[in-house]
């Protein structure tokens, strides 16, 4: 670890003791985790509390992952049931869609704080996350939520760097966004369908391609890969089976994506007001 990274770290974790307790928004996430890890080493367990949130928009692996980590280091967690699909406007998928969910399940996670004699509220957000559309970010603006990683001045590479040295299991984790991203903005969200793209994904993690989007097109699936991956997608058994699957998911048609794997791909064709 260069002196300059160590010394940021060292920081971080100076600002998070001086909030005395602490909620962290839990995902089980590579930032989340590395969130809530840094939380326990400033405060102690005692001080601590993960807040995660399940819907169907959230897939069951994410979930067991967070409940195991928790469970690993010795941090209270708190399971709130935060279920976007009832909240006015989500379904119709509009361009603040994020700003809409993470406003609700927020508040929740204040609640849920306050109940525990907790006023600071802590999420995962990092430098890079400053360069894509993410009105989700207003949300926590609003709600006075703490962004730690964001205001130390942390990126993606760093925390996954920090993360290894620690000894984090989710230092080369993918990267994870809900389920509902997967969907062109203004495309009617069901439940039907989120399961689709939960099935779909998680077919390709069990065959063990690292880097995974499925995107739905109405009844077409979108499949973004690491490019490297590709080779091996395209072996007759492999597409085979992927084909096959996924028409019995609810796709009619499937498509690889040629560009591969890249965050907010969905945002590519939006026009920001």
């Amino acid at each position: 670890m260069s002196n300059e990274l160590q010394l940021k770290y060292e920081k971080l974790k100076a600002y998070i003791a001086s909030f005395g307790k602490i909620a962290v928004a839990f995902s089980s996430g590579v930032d989340s985790t590395f969130l809530l890890f840094t939380a326990k080493e400033a405060l102690g367990s005692d001080n601590v509390i993960a807040v995660t949130a399940t819907s169907h928009s959230f897939p069951m692996r994410e979930r067991k992952e967070a409940e195991a980590y928790c469970e690993q280091i010795g941090v209270k967690q708190f399971v709130v049931v935060s279920e976007e699909m009832a909240i006015e406007g989500f379904a119709q998928n509009p361009k603040n869609r994020c700003y809409l969910c993470k406003r609700e399940l927020f508040e929740k996670i204040l609640s849920i704080a306050a109940e525990n004699g907790i006023t600071t509220v802590a999420e995962g957000s990092n430098l890079d996350d400053l360069g894509d559309y993410r009105p989700g970010l207003q949300a926590v603006k609003e709600l006075g939520v703490k962004s730690p990683l964001r205001e130390i001045g942390f990126t993606k590479a760093e925390i996954r760097e920090l993360s290894k040295m620690l000894g984090l299991p989710t230092w080369k984790k993918q990267p994870f966004a809900c389920l509902a991203s997967r969907f062109p903005y203004g495309d009617l969200i069901t439940e039907e369908k989120l399961d689709m793209v939960d099935h779909a994904e998680q077919l390709l993690l069990d065959l063990g391609f690292s880097q995974v989007r499925v995107r739905i097109h109405g009844n077409v699936a979108r499949i973004e890969l690491d490019p490297r991956e590709f080779d091996r997608f395209m072996k007759e058994e492999i597409r085979t089976e992927v084909y096959v699957k996924f028409k019995e998911y609810g796709f009619s048609y499937v498509a690889l994506d040629i560009l591969g794997y890249r965050t907010g791909s969905m945002n590519e064709t939006l026009n920001i007001d």
